[in-house]
């Protein structure tokens, strides 16, 4: 198995002097290479700060997939007034994908209960041929049972995924047999107060920095 991430494009609008080079961090079993674009944020991250405040807050995909339940979600509906966390990636990602949503899991195991009851995370195929709900559930479920998965369509997955600024490429298979998913390594922090991703967090955001953030997330504050 392979994978290649990269960055999305450009976030945010943001003067030449402020662009900061976001990079992401990947690997797999074969040493696939790792690609990513410039990106412009709002604000730059010192390194005690994981999150990227927006300048200009994303609204919500417009998708309507499968769940890991095998049920229609509406992600604006469904989620509208939900503190959430956003996530494209597939389950067969031998690194980026699982350390991130581990990580987001041990985040939220730490909350006091009623913020883990609030917070909605989403996990999107970016691999949905292979990730049929029953995958979604199971990989998921290992993690977190409340977890979100969405599977459908690829086109309409990919075109959701870049009004948000984020990258995906169909999935490739190659000759030996092996698969490269290519796809941004981003999460994306809702606030409940509008339904606007405001947060942005790269590849590399640990569990600690996570948990540090997400009772702010919850509140619609800034971390």
């Amino acid at each position: 198995m392979r994978t290649t991430l990269k960055l999305g494009s450009a976030v945010a609008a943001l003067t030449a002097a402020s662009a900061l080079l976001l990079t992401g961090c990947g690997g797999s079993s074969d040493n696939a290479g790792v690609t990513s674009d410039a990106g412009n944020v709002a604000a730059v991250a010192g390194s005690q700060q994981a999150g990227t405040l927006l300048d200009t807050p994303f609204a919500k995909p417009n998708l309507v997939l499968t769940d890991n339940h095998g049920k229609p979600f509406d992600l604006v509906k469904q989620t509208a007034g939900d503190p959430m966390l956003l996530f494209f990636g597939y389950t067969h990602c031998p690194d980026v994908c699982p350390t991130t949503m581990s990580d987001i899991a041990l985040a939220k195991s730490h909350l006091p209960k009623a913020d883990q009851s609030k917070l909605r995370v989403v996990f999107v195929s970016s691999d949905p041929e292979r990730d049929t709900p029953a995958r979604l559930n199971e990989w998921l479920g290992a993690m977190d049972k409340s977890f979100i998965g969405l599977t459908g369509k690829f086109a309409t997955i990919q075109a959701a995924a870049r009004t948000v600024g984020v990258g995906i490429d169909p999935p490739v298979k190659e000759k030996d047999g092996s698969v490269t998913v290519t796809h941004g390594a981003e999460v994306l922090a809702f606030w409940p107060k509008d339904n606007k991703g405001h947060v942005l967090y790269m590849s590399g955001t640990t569990a600690e920095q996570f948990q540090h953030d997400l009772p702010k997330i919850i509140r619609s504050e800034a971390p």
